[in-house]
């Protein structure tokens, strides 16, 4: 039979008959539908679809042919796609552009968008492009495939003539996540078909079921107005809050500030002005995104009790990166990727910007699904300075480009409008005139409950003397082994109600913990927490008096939000005193931190006012000048005369808004996570839904400890041969202390000895 009257195929089966196979013609087809389908929200319809059409051509090879009936030999199919793309003859010069970005994404849609030059991480687009000979293909496909190629920029494109590579580069980004969204999608109903399963989870949209979430929203918030505390002074002027935010939604879509001092409702504020934001601009999804997995699951609860678990995804970073045994398209189906397909979604600022900066299939796919969407940065602040550049441009694109509007929600507004910096300098946002707040000025000032002391250098028994003095303290520190020496020392010292709570702790156990620290307080009696820096965002306590080790400004203005919360007691009498630590001397990379702190301090009475805050961030931002943008990133992406120059895959490896290693952990913590782990030996259940049934038991910890973990017996990773290295397990209980949490340091410790 020659060539010609082959049929080609994209996926088989056990069938030898390949009576239930794939037909290539037919996966691309669908491909390229979906993936056009998917980026119809930005206009990149047609670029879309032509990196559908093309992207499995190469399995027009008669050798991938028999690798589908059974040979080993290994097959590269991605790259003749992208040889096809780029060499398409284009007259409009963005058409020109617009298939050399495809060509990326189509010859990366299965290890990860490359880099156009190879070096120490692997080949380069170039040499792929120089390398592949397309005159191997059965010609077949020229008769199957129809190119369809012109016109391809979406058609209200927003071009910003100082970073056109940086914008470039993300709408590549953009159709990449297109195209292995679709390709995904339709493997997964071609397997889904024959083994007569279905996807794990279909979400709602938005649009369905808005009316429902708002009337939700509403029932929710009159219900807390009939409580006997909704009368206090400061729930009087939360809800002054949110109905002042809420009759702004109606404002076009963009970019928004909403600084609302520590304790001022701004999470449902900014919920609230979200779902009436949607109604009045159709945007797709509602995206929250938090700094700290320590308190990511505290929020989606509150989001859960307002607007139903059924509209929820909880998102973490953790256990998304899995490695994959067998390259096979249906052993990759048992890790299902999240896509971020649900109405609202709470997760990490890390898991946000490390996606809109990564190369890998696995964290792309998401984003499509972001255009379109209403992003709330909660502690927008604590976005990382050496990456705070390239993170502003991203927001922006979002905004300019992709339907999206954006929430700088903080009690600590940084220094991020435009007008503050030279028109050359690439950075702010377009806030001017955007705040949602009622004058935030006077809202600092009718929202401060406390005093500051400086208590200079104060040992750990000194802080324990502090502490003995009262029947209720926090002492919030910068490390979580000084949090760990701070709580041991207490016990020690006999302090009754002593609590220790910092990320050695999974997230189930810390809400234990937090709910029992919840009822000490109410119930007045001793509670003396030792916490790091993650009781700061967004966890409800209230203490009488507070200790902050010395740190910026932004998070000491969130120590203070801990303190005289509710504005029961007198002002002069909840008091956070600031104090250097004599023992833990803090790193090096608070230094800059500190010192603008203290130059803010000396010059600004009260420190917490707008002004003073704003000072500080000018200062703080200042200091780091081209530090902003430590990486590079903004010029690893290059466009010139000879074509497109990306390093996609050399920025995503270097865009890590945490420098330290951290990898999960899981621990079995209570009866849901021995269920859960149970489940990763069943075949049939995917990883994705395990992996947020999970994501509550998790603990992060250098990578090289869990190495020594692992090598010692006291971690493994459950059912590798279904789930990868995904899943990590603790083996040994005892490494895992009620009152403490994970003692990873403990990893070379051996038998009974130890015990």
């Amino acid at each position: 039979m020659g060539v010609i009257c082959m049929i080609f195929y994209a996926h088989s089966t056990t069938d030898a008959s390949k009576q239930d196979w794939q037909t290539l013609a037919g996966h691309l087809f669908a491909v390229a539908r979906l993936a056009s389908m998917f980026a119809a929200v930005f206009g990149g319809e047609r670029a879309a679809w032509l990196a559908g059409i093309l992207h499995d051509i190469g399995k027009y090879l008669l050798e991938f042919q028999r690798r589908l009936e059974g040979a080993r030999d290994s097959v590269d199919h991605a790259t003749p796609g992208a040889v096809v793309v780029s060499g398409l003859l284009m007259t409009k010069p963005e058409d020109r552009l617009l298939v050399q970005i495809l060509a990326y994404a189509i010859a990366g849609h299965h290890g990860g968008l490359p880099d156009w030059l190879g070096m120490g991480n692997g080949r380069g687009l170039k040499d792929r492009l120089a390398e592949c000979d397309i005159s191997r293909l059965a010609p077949q496909w020229r008769d199957e495939i129809p190119l369809e190629a012109v016109d391809l920029l979406p058609a209200n494109f927003t071009p910003d003539k100082q970073v056109p590579g940086f914008q470039l580069a993300f709408l590549g980004r953009m159709l990449f996540s297109t195209l292995v969204d679709a390709d995904f999608k339709d493997t997964e109903a071609f397997y889904g078909r024959i083994d007569g399963t279905t996807a794990d989870r279909q979400w709602p949209a938005l649009r369905d079921c808005l009316a429902g979430l708002r009337q939700r929203f509403d029932d929710h918030m009159a219900a807390f107005d009939r409580t006997p505390q909704a009368d206090s002074e400061v729930n009087t002027l939360r809800r002054t809050i949110l109905s002042h935010v809420r009759e702004r939604a109606a404002l076009p879509a963009g970019v928004f500030t909403l600084t609302v001092p520590t304790g001022g409702g701004k999470t449902l504020a900014s919920l609230g002005f979200a779902l009436d934001h949607a109604a009045s601009h159709e945007h797709r999804r509602i995206i929250y995104a938090i700094p700290f997995t320590s308190i990511i699951d505290q929020t989606a609860a509150i989001f859960r009790k307002v607007l139903g678990d059924e509209v929820v995804l909880e998102h973490h970073s953790a256990l998304d990166e899995p490695t994959i045994i067998g390259r096979e398209a249906k052993d990759k189906l048992r890790l299902a990727m999240a896509d971020w397909a649900a109405p609202v979604i709470v997760t990490t600022t890390v898991q946000l910007f490390e996606s809109l900066f990564a190369n890998r299939p696995s964290r792309c796919r998401k984003l499509h699904n972001i255009a379109g969407s209403i992003i709330i940065l909660d502690e927008a602040q604590t976005l990382p300075l050496g990456l705070l550049k390239p993170s502003v441009l991203a927001l922006k694109e979002l905004a300019r480009n992709y339907g999206c509007t954006i929430v700088l929600c903080t009690a600590t507004q940084p220094a991020l409008d435009q007008q503050d910096y030279p028109a050359d300098a690439l950075m702010g946002l377009e806030v001017a005139g955007r705040e949602l707040a009622p004058d935030p000025v006077q809202l600092a000032q009718r929202l401060r409950r406390v005093r500051f002391h400086d208590a200079g250098v104060l040992s750990d028994e000194q802080l324990c003397d502090h502490l003995a003095e009262v029947a209720q303290g926090l002492v919030i520190v910068n490390g979580r082994r000084h949090a760990l020496d701070m709580f041991e020392l207490g016990g020690k010292k006999g302090l009754e109600g002593m609590v220790h709570l910092t990320t050695r702790q999974c997230a189930a156990h810390r809400r234990q913990i937090l709910a029992d620290v919840h009822d000490r307080l109410h119930m007045g009696q001793p509670c003396r927490v030792v916490a790091t820096s993650l009781i700061e965002a967004g966890v409800d306590v209230d203490f009488p008096r507070v200790w902050r080790a010395e740190a910026g400004l932004d998070q000491i203005a969130q120590a203070a939000g801990r303190c005289n919360r509710e504005g029961l007691r007198p002002t002069d009498d909840s008091v956070v005193s600031i104090f250097q630590p004599a023992e833990a001397p803090p790193l090096k990379a608070f230094a800059p931190l500190i010192a603008a702190f203290r130059h803010v301090a000396a010059l600004h009475q009260d420190w917490l006012s707008p002004a003073a805050i704003r000072a500080y961030f000018q200062e703080v931002y200042w200091q780091k000048g081209d530090g902003l943008d430590a990486e590079q990133i903004l010029t690893a992406f290059r466009i010139d005369r000879s074509g497109v120059d990306f390093a996609y895959r050399s920025v995503a490896e270097r865009f890590r808004m945490i420098s330290t290693a951290l990898v999960p952990v899981i621990i079995p913590f209570d009866a849901r996570a021995d269920e859960a782990i149970k489940k990763l030996s069943v075949a049939e259940i995917p990883s994705g839904m395990l992996a947020r049934e999970l994501q509550a038991y998790i603990v992060q910890v250098p990578d090289r400890d869990r190495g020594r973990l692992i090598e010692n017996g006291h971690v493994a990773f459950v059912a590798p041969d279904l789930r990868g290295q995904q899943f990590p397990v603790l083996q040994t209980p005892k490494l895992y202390e009620t009152t403490i949490g994970l003692r990873w340091e403990d990893a070379d410790y051996l038998g009974d000895s130890f015990f």
